[in-house]
């Protein structure tokens, strides 16, 4: 399902969710008609009373699908090496969406660095910094907690730290090309 993609459910159980912008902690009661605005990177946006929330995938079957309760562990290239690790680590990055925007953080252009420092024979950690499209956005700790978490499940990945920096200051600029063309940009 895309971004545009939107349709009706009925949520069938009552459905932790945090709203956005805001990023506080609600419940979503069972009986309510949700409108699924985006499902991008295992998580769901819906519109419930013209607010939007957050859904995790772990919560899907309140929404009628499957839930995805264990993170698929990603295996990069071997053997493993800094490298290799850091590939992994922009492919898993590709797959943390900012709830509001049917964009990757990648393509977004919030991804300022990420560095890949080798701790064992075959255990690595990873420290990134990004950014967010605005610094008052309540979304912020939820997208770079669903960074770290995902950039964990990288074989060999002990450790992730995300960053949250404010300078230089984000601007649409930063966007990919593609990012650009599919929000109707260019």
């Amino acid at each position: 399902m895309s971004y545009f993609e939107r349709h009706d459910v009925l949520v069938s159980r009552d459905c932790p969710a945090v709203s956005i912008p805001y990023g506080a902690p609600v419940t979503i009661e069972a009986g309510c008609t949700a409108t699924i605005t985006q499902k991008l990177g295992g998580s769901y946006t819906v519109m419930v009373e013209g607010n939007l929330y957050r859904i995790e995938g772990v919560d899907a079957d309140a929404l009628g699908f499957e839930s995805q309760d264990k993170p698929e562990v990603f295996v990069p290239e071997l053997p493993l090496s800094e490298k290799t690790i850091e590939d992994a680590a922009w492919i898993v990055l590709a797959s943390v969406y900012d709830p509001e925007i049917p964009v990757d953080i990648v393509n977004l252009g919030l991804v300022y660095a990420c560095h890949v420092n080798q701790t064992g024979p075959e255990t690595f950690s990873i420290t990134m910094d990004m950014t967010l499209t605005a610094p008052g956005c309540g979304m912020g700790t939820m997208i770079a907690d669903e960074a770290r978490y995902k950039l964990e499940t990288i074989q060999g990945v002990e450790k992730a730290v995300v960053e949250l920096v404010w300078d230089p200051p984000w601007s649409r600029e930063r966007m990919s090309e593609s990012a650009r063309l599919q929000l109707g940009m260019l």
